[in-house]
C-alpha cells in the first residue's frame, strides 16, 4: 500500500499518462490527414493519367486525319495533272506519284483505325477508372472529415484532462513536484511498485535500503527511489 503522498503522485501520474496519450493522438491527426490527402492526390493523378492517355490518342487521330486529308488533296491534284499531260514519261511519273500517295493513304488509314480502336478502349478504361477513383476519393474525403471531427473532440478532451492534471498537482508539495517532474522528463511511469524485490519500472533488483524505504521505514521521510532507474517506488503488499 503506497504512502498517502505516493497515492497523490499515482493520481497525478495516471492523469499525466492520459494527457500524454491524448497529446500523442492529437499530434497524429495531422499526419493521418496528410496521408489521406496524399491518397487523394494519387487517385486524382490516376484519373488525370487516364484522361491524358485518351486526349493523346484523340490528338493523334486528328493529326492522322490532317495527314490523310493532305494526301488525298495531293492525290486529286496528281490525277488531274495526269489527265492533262500528253507525254508518256510525265504520265508514268504522275502514275508513280499516284501509286505512292495511294499507298501512303492506305497506311495512314490503317494507323487511324488502330488509333480509333485505342480511343474506344481508352474511353472504357477512363470511364471505369474515373467512377472507381471518384468513389475512392469520396471515401477519403469522408475520412478527412472524421479525422477533423476527432481532432476537435481530442482537443476538447485534452483541455479537460489538462485541468485534471493541474488539480492533481495542487495537493503535492514543491519538493515532490520537482522530483516528479524530473523523473517524468525521462518518461512515464514515475512511480512504480516493488514486486519480488524488483523495481516495477526497470525490473532490476533494488537494494535492501530502497526496499525498506518503500515500506515507509525511512528516518528522514524522503520518498524511496530505485537505485537503478531513479523512479519513485512503493511496496506492494
Amino acid at each position: 500500500m503506497p504512502a498517502p503522498v505516493l497515492e497523490k503522485v499515482l493520481i497525478l501520474q495516471e492523469r499525466d499518462a492520459k494527457r500524454l496519450g491524448l497529446e500523442a493522438q492529437l499530434k497524429a491527426v495531422p499526419r493521418d490527414i496528410l496521408a489521406v490527402e496524399q491518397k487523394i492526390a494519387a487517385e486524382q493523378a490516376a484519373i488525370d493519367g487516364a484522361r491524358q492517355e485518351l486526349m493523346s490518342l484523340e490528338t493523334k487521330k486528328k493529326l492522322l486525319e490532317t495527314e490523310i486529308g493532305s494526301a488525298e488533296s495531293k492525290l486529286a491534284k496528281y490525277r488531274t495533272q495526269q489527265s492533262q499531260v500528253r507525254k508518256n514519261d510525265e504520265y508514268q511519273a504522275l502514275g508513280h506519284e499516284i501509286d505512292t500517295t495511294t499507298g501512303s493513304i492506305g497506311g495512314l488509314e490503317e494507323q487511324e483505325l488502330e488509333v480509333m480502336y485505342g480511343i474506344d478502349e481508352a474511353k472504357k478504361r477512363f470511364a471505369a477508372a474515373e467512377a472507381e477513383l471518384k468513389a475512392n476519393i469520396t471515401g477519403h474525403e469522408g475520412r478527412i472529415r472524421t479525422l477533423r471531427e476527432r481532432e476537435t473532440s481530442l482537443a476538447a478532451e485534452l483541455q479537460v484532462v489538462q485541468g485534471e492534471v493541474a488539480a492533481a498537482r495542487q495537493p503535492l508539495g514543491e519538493p515532490e513536484l520537482r522530483q516528479y517532474d524530473r523523473i517524468a522528463g525521462r518518461g512515464l511511469p514515475v512511480c512504480v511498485p516493488i514486486r519480488g524485490g524488483k523495481c516495477g519500472g526497470c525490473h532490476l533488483k533494488v537494494s535492501n535500503e530502497v526496499e525498506s524505504g518503500a515500506r515507509g521505514k525511512t528516518s528522514d521521510g524522503r520518498l524511496a527511489t530505485c537505485d537503478q532507474c531513479g523512479r519513485l517506488v512503493y511496496w506492494e503488499s
